[in-house]
């Protein structure tokens, strides 16, 4: 049976974060269908027509327990989506049935111009480039950290020697596996001599280190604000959660309202982002996420996260 008016919510099989908001739907009898790419096949059904109706797209989304007709899909969570992979074809067939898969699902879905997305992928592609995140922070009135991004070791050690302290942050999150092992490349300091000519191959983020006294990450769920500060003794506090303390921060109207303006600039309605407190109890911007984790932030501190994405998507209307 169609479902009248639904939110989809595209994730992996395994995300408790979308649970949550899920959850939450189901409180305000929110019909929900929630899919992954991934599953496309007998899983996972696409059919769309165009130019031969009045509306611009007519067509189904069908999981084995649901069916949403894209015309009356009220909202899109776009949380963690996995594209399949096909490994039961040659490399070249696979390619290009995942080449098919994200501009046949995707670029249907992509096409519709009435739902709510939390949040758009192409705008958040757009929004997820280190070096233009920062530029629009300092538009914007915040306080950065000198950044140099560069692939020549003598610029490099230069811009080092001259921070006293600094810092190699990576431009973009991409899975690594050392020895079969998946590792994570976290902020970590440097010093000049540590900087060869390998760096050439690549552009790479050094940024002076802030002298902060605590982190803040900061949830933005269309006007709500969720500010949480992280107490530690670390330079990058993902490293050891089992090393942080939790406390509900409230930030100035100003740097609020300058968040909300962020994301507005970027045209996207949920961001998480990180902020840093200084010993004059200054806030440093220090990027943002598009999509960021924050369900165990709801569980620390009890902040209602999971029912404003809810109330958001419940709503569907674009901004």
């Amino acid at each position: 049976m169609t479902e009248e008016r639904p939110v989809l919510v595209a994730t992996e099989a395994d995300d408790i974060t979308a649970d949550m908001v899920i959850t939450e739907l189901n409180r305000r009898d929110v019909p929900v269908v929630r899919f992954n790419p991934a599953d496309i096949g007998e899983s996972l059904t696409v059919s769309a027509r165009f130019g031969t109706c009045p509306a611009p797209v007519v067509g189904q989304v069908r999981t084995p327990s649901r069916t949403a007709d894209v015309a009356e899909v009220r909202s899109v969570y776009w949380r963690r989506p996995e594209w399949p992979t096909f490994p039961h074809l040659s490399a070249d067939d696979s390619r290009f049935a995942t080449a098919q898969v994200r501009y046949g699902l995707g670029g249907t879905l992509y096409a519709l111009g009435g739902p709510l997305w939390v949040n758009h992928p192409l705008r958040v592609a757009a929004a997820d480039y280190k070096p233009a995140q920062l530029v629009l922070a300092q538009q914007l009135g915040f306080t950065i950290p000198p950044t140099l991004v560069t692939n020549d070791p003598d610029e490099a050690r230069a811009f080092v020697r001259a921070q006293g302290r600094a810092i190699f942050k990576t431009l973009r999150w991409t899975p690594y596996t050392r020895d079969g092992v998946p590792v994570t490349g976290w902020a970590a300091p440097v010093a000049p001599e540590e900087i060869d000519n390998s760096i050439r191959v690549a552009p790479h983020l050094f940024q002076a280190r802030v002298d902060k006294v605590a982190d803040v990450r900061v949830l933005l769920v269309g006007r709500q604000t969720f500010a949480v500060r992280i107490d530690s003794d670390l330079l990058d506090w993902r490293k050891d959660y089992s090393a942080l303390t939790y406390t509900v921060e409230h930030l100035p109207d100003r740097v609020a309202e300058g968040l909300h303006a962020y994301l507005d600039r970027l045209d996207l309605v949920s961001g998480s982002f990180d902020l840093a407190v200084d010993r004059a109890g200054d806030y440093w911007w220090l990027e943002l996420n598009p999509n960021g984790q924050w369900g165990w932030l709801e569980a620390e501190t009890g902040l209602p996260m999971s029912a404003a994405f809810a109330d958001l998507l419940a709503q569907g209307d674009r901004r």
